[in-house]
């Protein structure tokens, strides 16, 4: 297994490389392929040596008992060359061929005649040397062995066919390409099998790692007693135990100094609410400064609140309360407790649906929507209502600047609050009111997101998705 190691400012864009499975694949592909070929190269090799050599060795034996024959017989007196070459015992498909005084004689000689016999070889002879020569006559491949008889002065010549060896290396190259294809073919399948194997722990590496992205800490791998899985399984679950608790104690730090500060501000409400009796009888200045006081004090309570709130899902305290109740009607109590008139639309199918969910944390969601875009977009301009299976879809359209697209996953995380919250000032939220609604929405298993105006106008559209719609 191999690794890279960068940091995130010198990573540079690299070539897209095969999967790690599709090259454990890969070699064993590769390794069949090159090891069959070496195979089937070796045994057709040898195989065609052997072959031809058996041949070669019985048709020029075949061939010089013949020779010896043919001149004794022609060194006998009134000797008939035609008749010598007819009554000689030739194998089936061999030609003989004999050249007494400058002519030749010719013996089954259908595909081949004097004038295929190779110069080469008519030279040797003339020489007074046996010689043989293989090659091809039309498409015939052919072995052909000459002997001089100098005592006669004669040349015989046989001619043994060879394309009944061609068609059985034919036929041994058409199985041995058949062998190596199916071979690969299993290779590739025990490939498949093996990589399933060998990366079956780093799927379940994949999935842990998953999971506690996902926020549950607890995830861990089991140790299977394999040595050398046994570095990596400890060595993940000394990472995510040490995740879990730097996690854990982050979030009680945050969680006590919350819970801390409820104390002092409970003494400056009510410190400011005894100054805010006596508004009348203070100068302008102080009066000025005392609203903003109660401006920046009511902000912080909020911030207080919300993140107590955070704190309890970084802890792992949060569990959901689910109840069934009507859609429509939820959410006009959700709306009426906002302190706004927002226009509620659903379509015709939403009517009498009912869904099981957390009513407190769904109508928390609403609410923070509700109250994001009245301080960002100058309020929601309506709450559209869809049912799709069995998911509820709450969407909430607001006539404001909108959303750029470089902000819109952004906007979801704690402390942010894009470009047009900074801009409005220190007095439109704490930042921590989509992160919130985030926050419930996954723990319903749903999905929030925000995108343009379907209607082409301006304005941004916050879409909810929880599952558990009940008709």
């Amino acid at each position: 297994m191999s690794a890279a190691v960068e940091t995130q400012n010198e990573a540079e864009p690299h070539s897209p490389r095969m999967g790690l499975r599709n090259r454990v694949i890969m070699v064993f592909v590769m390794g069949a392929l090159l090891l069959s070929l070496l195979l089937a190269g070796v045994a057709f090799t040898l195989t065609r040596s052997n072959l031809l050599n058996v041949r070669e060795s019985t048709g020029i034996g075949l061939a010089g008992r013949n020779a010896v024959l043919v001149g004794q017989q022609l060194n006998v007196e009134q000797a008939n060359a035609e008749e010598i070459l007819l009554d000689l015992s030739t194998p089936i498909g061999s030609i003989a061929l004999l050249k007494v005084n400058g002519e030749w004689l010719l013996k089954d000689a259908p595909s081949f005649a004097d004038t295929d016999i190779d110069a080469k070889l008519l030279a040797a002879l003339d020489q007074g040397t046996p010689h043989q020569m293989r090659y091809k006559v039309g498409a015939i491949p052919y072995l052909v062995v000459g002997f001089p008889l100098p005592d006669a002065d004669a040349v015989y010549i046989e001619a043994v066919p060879l394309d009944d060896i061609e068609e059985t290396l034919n036929s041994l190259g058409i199985a041995l390409f058949g062998g190596a294809a199916i071979t690969v073919l299993a290779a590739a399948a025990l490939g498949v099998w093996a990589a399933s194997r060998v990366l079956s722990p780093l799927d379940e590496i994949g999935m842990a790692a998953a999971a506690i992205a996902d926020g549950d800490l607890n995830t861990r791998l089991i140790d299977e007693g394999d040595r050398d899985l046994h570095r990596l399984t400890t060595s993940f679950n000394f990472m995510a135990t040490s995740l879990q608790e730097r996690i854990e104690r982050d979030a009680r730090f945050a969680s006590e100094v919350s819970h801390e500060l409820r104390s002092p501000l409970m003494t400056l409400s009510a410190s400011v609410e005894v100054l805010s009796n006596q508004r009348a009888n203070m100068p302008e200045r102080a009066q000025t400064a005392l609203e903003l006081l109660e401006t920046d004090l009511d902000r912080f309570e909020q911030l207080v609140e919300d993140l107590l709130e955070i704190s309890r899902f970084d802890v792992g305290i949060v569990a959901l309360q689910p109840s069934r109740f009507e859609v429509v009607e939820f959410v006009r109590q959700a709306i009426r407790l906002t302190g706004t008139e927002t226009p509620i639309t659903y379509d015709d199918d939403v009517d009498g649906t009912i869904i099981e969910a957390d009513k407190r944390r769904l109508a928390r969601v609403i609410a923070n929507l509700v109250d994001n875009a009245a301080k960002y977009a100058g309020g929601a301009s309506v709450l559209h209502i869809a049912v799709h299976d069995d998911e509820i879809e709450f969407a909430i359209i607001d006539d404001g600047p909108g959303v750029p697209e470089s902000e819109r996953l952004a906007i979801f995380d704690r402390f942010s609050r894009g470009l047009e919250g900074g801009r409005r000032g220190a007095g439109t939220g704490v930042g921590l009111g989509l992160a919130l609604v985030a926050e419930h929405i996954n723990l319903h298993r749903g999905s929030v997101y925000v995108t343009d105006r379907v209607d082409g106008q301006s304005g941004s559209r916050f879409v909810v998705t929880i599952p558990g719609a009940i008709k």
